[in-house]
């Protein structure tokens, strides 16, 4: 043999070693493919089985007195309780049920007692079951029927006209409460706080890689719950949400043929709002549940 020259044994020919090659790696290719496939499909189980934990986030333990005292919040009723009490107002116009976002303990948002009961309305910090100490089941049914429960226990206890307000996760369950009243029901309007349209759109959102739509338990069709609902809907959006992006809080808004009112707090997040007692917007929002004669939009920067 020349310099520069090699060695091909007899019978073989570069075509044939090129598509050994060629298979060698397909084969490789094929064991990557079943390997990511494999892996997708973990993902789906555990996402599957594992969903509650991503969506509720509860606080497990109940409250201690030496908490509730300075908050001046009572749990009630006194047995098998469902939630905390505010002070009594000085004239009551009213009771505002108060159903929390997804994380930690309704007693941890006292902000709704300062604000709402100088406006003189009585004040029920809901706590859903399997949060801030009560047994029971987390998923959207429980939440739910709990909630009809609650209702139920306010107005045989209370008088004057009943409020529901919900937080993000809060919001899903009052549109899904709502939409199983009584037509003599006395639920006045509701106020919606960082409001889905279905939780199946925006977890599809937040999680495009995964086929939500058949991996969701808990729906939280905001949109059809209330697509019936008659009474006035105060509507709050943060500019700067991020975990529940302004488009499906007026997707929504758009949907609603009650009497509505919506307030846009640009500078605001998810987890931030100006929540501060003597902030204008409480008193607004209330007077527009309680007496609504038109579809307006507000701005309160």
């Amino acid at each position: 043999m020349g310099a520069g020259s090699y060695f091909i044994p007899a019978g073989f020919s570069l075509s044939y070693g090129y598509r050994v090659v060629f298979f060698k790696g397909l084969v490789m290719l094929m064991r990557l493919l079943i390997f990511i496939l494999l892996a997708y499909l973990l993902i789906l189980v555990a996402v599957y089985f594992l969903q509650q934990r991503l969506l509720y986030f509860p606080s497990p333990s109940q409250a201690p007195e030496s908490q509730l005292k300075p908050l001046q919040l009572t749990p009630w009723p006194e047995q098998n309780f469902k939630g905390y009490l505010g002070p009594e107002p000085q004239q009551s116009k009213g009771m505002v049920l108060v159903f929390h976002g997804n994380a930690g303990a309704a007693w941890q948002r006292s902000y709704y007692t300062r604000a709402l009961t100088r406006l003189g309305y009585r004040v029920l910090l809901v706590e859903y079951p399997g949060y801030g100490g009560r047994a029971g089941t987390l998923n959207q049914q429980s939440l739910t029927e709990d909630g009809l429960q609650t209702l139920k226990l306010a107005g045989q206890h209370f008088e004057g006209p009943l409020y529901l307000w919900g937080e993000s996760l809060g919001a899903g369950v009052v549109a899904s409460v709502a939409a199983r009243l009584s037509a003599d029901s006395r639920v006045a309007g509701l106020i919606l706080m960082a409001p889905w349209d279905s939780l199946t759109v925006l977890a599809q959102h937040h999680y495009w890689y995964l086929p939500v739509k058949w991996l969701l338990k808990d729906k939280y069709d905001s949109i059809t719950s209330l697509s019936a609902f008659d009474k006035p809907v105060a509507m709050l959006v943060a500019g700067q949400d991020t975990i529940i992006p302004n488009r499906h809080s007026l997707a929504l808004y758009e949907s609603l043929s009650a009497p509505k009112s919506i307030w846009r707090f640009d500078n605001a997040s998810h987890n931030n709002w100006p929540n501060q007692a003597d902030a204008k917007w409480w008193q607004e929002v209330m007077n527009f549940v309680s007496a609504a004669d038109s579809v307006t939009a507000r701005n309160a920067n």
